[in-house]
């Protein structure tokens, strides 16, 4: 079953993906976005003031192109060590009381996820079939925690559809 997800506090913990820009917005000014660059250079030295959601969260850009250059075989190497290394730090750093978000302005298009597996792919360049495995590689294997985030309130509302603005994790590990 798809978990779903319709208030907004889940910007203020967990990890999310998010792609709908109009969330953004709420969320962030523009010039408050960090580059996955300056992302990975608070690495060692978290911020106590954070950019976005009244205080309560980071927003990074720049995840899709790093997926883009890279090919699938050392995407996935990056996004289990280098990567799941950062967002892990963050998340230990804040103990679980922050949130971290990585926008992605074409994730609509480019995150699937098989009903049967509940696994989450990234369609990528260099890959057939699915695609990247996205859901195992970020949320390691808890892809059944993972809730897609949804703007509207209206309980028959289509998780597959314009509504789903992301995908939230409470805490991965």
């Amino acid at each position: 079953m798809v978990r779903t997800r319709y208030n907004r506090g889940w910007s203020r913990r967990g990890f999310a993906l998010l792609w709908e820009v109009t969330t953004l917005a709420e969320l962030v000014k523009p010039s408050d976005v960090l580059s996955l660059r300056d992302f990975f250079a608070l690495a060692n030295q978290w911020p106590e003031d954070l950019p976005a959601a009244d205080g309560d969260a980071m927003i990074v850009a720049g995840l899709e192109g790093c997926l883009d250059v890279l090919d699938a075989a050392d995407a996935e190497r990056w996004i289990e060590t280098d990567l799941k290394e950062a967002v892990l730090s963050f998340q230990d750093h804040y103990e679980g009381q922050a949130g971290l978000i990585f926008w992605l302005p074409s994730g609509l298009n480019r995150i699937s996820m098989k009903g049967a597996t509940e696994q989450y792919f990234w369609k990528h360049r260099s890959t057939g079939g699915d695609g990247l495995p996205i859901g195992r590689l970020l949320f390691s294997g808890a892809e059944n925690e993972v809730e897609r985030l949804l703007d509207s309130d209206d309980a028959n509302t289509d998780y597959d559809g314009k509504h789903w603005i992301g995908l939230h994790h409470p805490r991965i590990s």
